[in-house]
């Protein structure tokens, strides 16, 4: 029943995760495709360039409301079901609930199927999730290391990548030391590799010395 419940919360994260809110509002507030601008994301960074701030800002708060809204869904499904067995032996909990929230809400939003299972790189998407996941705390982490190296580099991605890399880290604390959880550790992981994964093409724009700064002018190579 419990392995249901989570393939449940799973779905449902998962299509909450794939509304496209920054093609949505770019069409019918501004009567253009957010994908045929900037570098062609849907996420905020290029809402913001595209839109300005209200509309980036507005592309925000509903990505990062995705996350939020699946965490609390995960949260109400371990009150109610939480505690059984799983077919190894595994109690599944709280933990395992949340995080399986967190990877369908963060791969929704990445492979959305809206979009021909493309979408945006999941920032917004996985901090609203991490409120959840980790608390406040650990949220609040994972935004300092983001805001510390934007700060310090002017570059989104590194900000980006770097709280990314981080979450497993964090994850091994919360779910291996903190409470024997190996599969909700997994499942985080895997939700940050992959949003490691979405900024590629960042990368390798790092590596050339070609990704564009904040507040630099010209479209992205």
């Amino acid at each position: 029943m419990e392995l249901l419940v989570a393939l449940g919360v799973f779905v449902i994260s998962f299509l909450l995760g794939s509304i496209p809110w920054g093609v949505i509002i770019s069409k019918v507030f501004y009567h253009t495709d957010i994908r045929e601008h900037g570098s062609g994301n849907i996420g905020t960074t290029n809402a913001m360039r595209t839109m300005g701030k209200v509309g980036g800002s507005a592309v925000f708060v509903l990505d990062f409301g995705k996350g939020i809204v699946s965490g609390l869904i995960a949260a109400a499904a371990a009150a109610m079901f939480g505690g059984g067995m799983s077919l190894s032996g595994h109690v599944i909990g709280y933990d395992d609930f949340v995080t399986v929230a967190f990877l369908g809400c963060v791969w929704g939003h990445i492979f959305s199927p809206w979009l021909g299972f493309k979408g945006g790189k999941g920032i917004a998407v996985a901090v609203g999730c991490l409120f959840v996941t980790f608390g406040w705390q650990g949220a609040c982490l994972e935004l300092a290391i983001f805001a510390v190296l934007v700060l310090a580099t002017k570059y989104v991605s590194v900000g980006s990548i770097a709280a990314a890399g981080a979450c497993p880290l964090f994850a091994a604390y919360y779910f291996l030391y903190a409470a024997f959880a190996p599969a909700a550790w997994v499942c985080t992981t895997v939700a940050a590799l992959t949003v490691v994964w979405a900024h590629r093409g960042n990368i390798e724009r790092l590596r050339a010395g070609n990704e564009r700064r904040i507040g630099q002018k010209g479209k992205e190579a």
